[in-house]
């Protein structure tokens, strides 16, 4: 029964002798009432805010200054993408490539690959520490302004863990292995030396505080399967041709063998509206991406308005967004 249809039944209780009509009436009413909502789950605190890279609408993304911040404004889960230096370290950055958010180009002009492209897994992890962390898009953080650097995993975990221990709150991690593929080719292997380090922090099993997502699917599966993790399994899946069947009948039963939900590129629920149905019949949690206040789809005329398509027309169960404090107030809380 919702709240409303309760709070309805409180309002026409009736004494012995009549419906109570006097104000102490009222205040028995408003105790029942606070304690009613209080003892009934908020329908909007099961949805998770995913803070997409950190406050990355604010800060320059994948900063332990963008992940404080997105934790300061309500995130339920910090989302760190990760790839690997050539010494083998963890690092917090969106691509396998440094140039588009670092001073990488001018740091070391001539460490460029034939492709002309900076990778982080030709760099150490000293040497990615010199580096300075940049905004990637313009007409957010004014581009090439204060200091920021890239993060290890470790130091992303520490920070929550620490911001945790201090506030009382109990935010999550949810990390991104980026291209396992390309780094199994580079000797650097991500699986299992990524799951040894979330184990050194306690996230281990189901009740941990952490999802693992990848777009590459059968990582997923080696993860669950012959590594034996327990800890929750996002499949990703982009608005792509290649990636399409996996959205089909058949494509999110087998995902459903072995994660625990999908996250699809946003722009795919509105293609096919059946998509989180489908999924929640099997089982799976569905956490489209990426909500952007400074860059919303034509079809809404407000970014609320897209907040609310997705989860109250939708009924995701959460997502990730940039600017995790519109997330918080679409929530209401």
């Amino acid at each position: 029964m919702s709240v409303a249809a309760r709070i309805n039944i409180f309002s026409q209780v009736e004494r012995p002798y009549g419906r109570a009509s006097v104000p102490a009436s009222r205040g028995l009413l408003a105790a029942a009432l606070a304690i009613l909502l209080a003892a009934t789950p908020s329908h909007a605190d099961e949805k998770i805010i995913i803070a997409h890279r950190g406050a990355s609408g604010y800060l320059p993304e994948h900063t332990l200054e963008a992940y404080a911040f997105a934790y300061a404004q309500g995130a339920d889960y910090i989302e760190p993408d990760l790839v690997r230096s050539k010494d083998g370290a963890f690092i917090a950055l969106h691509d396998i490539h440094l140039e588009s958010t670092t001073n990488v180009e001018e740091a070391f002009p001539e460490r460029k690959r034939e492709d002309g492209q900076w990778y982080a897994a030709d760099f150490t992890l000293a040497e990615i520490k010199t580096l300075r962390a940049d905004e990637r898009l313009p007409k957010r953080f004014p581009q090439g302004t204060s200091s920021f650097q890239i993060p290890t995993l470790e130091e992303v975990i520490e920070l929550v863990q620490g911001l945790n221990a201090s506030t009382g709150r109990v935010v999550g991690i949810y990390p991104e292995l980026k291209s396992p593929s390309f780094h199994e080719k580079e000797g650097l292997a991500m699986e299992a030396d990524a799951l040894a380090i979330l184990k050194k922090y306690g996230y281990e099993t189901r009740a941990a505080k952490c999802y693992l997502q990848c777009f590459e699917h059968p990582t997923l599966k080696k993860v669950r399967e012959e590594l034996k993790s327990d800890l929750p399994l996002i499949a990703l899946i982009a608005n792509h041709k290649l990636m399409a069947g996996a959205l089909t009948d058949e494509g999110l039963d087998a995902i459903a063998a072995y994660a625990d939900g999908i996250g699809p590129e946003k722009e795919l629920l509105t293609k096919d509206p059946t998509i989180t149905a489908r999924a929640h019949a099997r089982g799976l949690k569905v956490h489209p991406y990426t909500v952007r206040r400074d860059q919303k789809p034509t079809r809404f005329e407000t970014t609320a308005d897209e907040y609310r398509y997705l989860f109250d027309e939708q009924q995701v169960d959460g997502l990730f967004t940039d600017f995790p404090d519109d997330a918080a107030k679409a929530l209401g809380r």
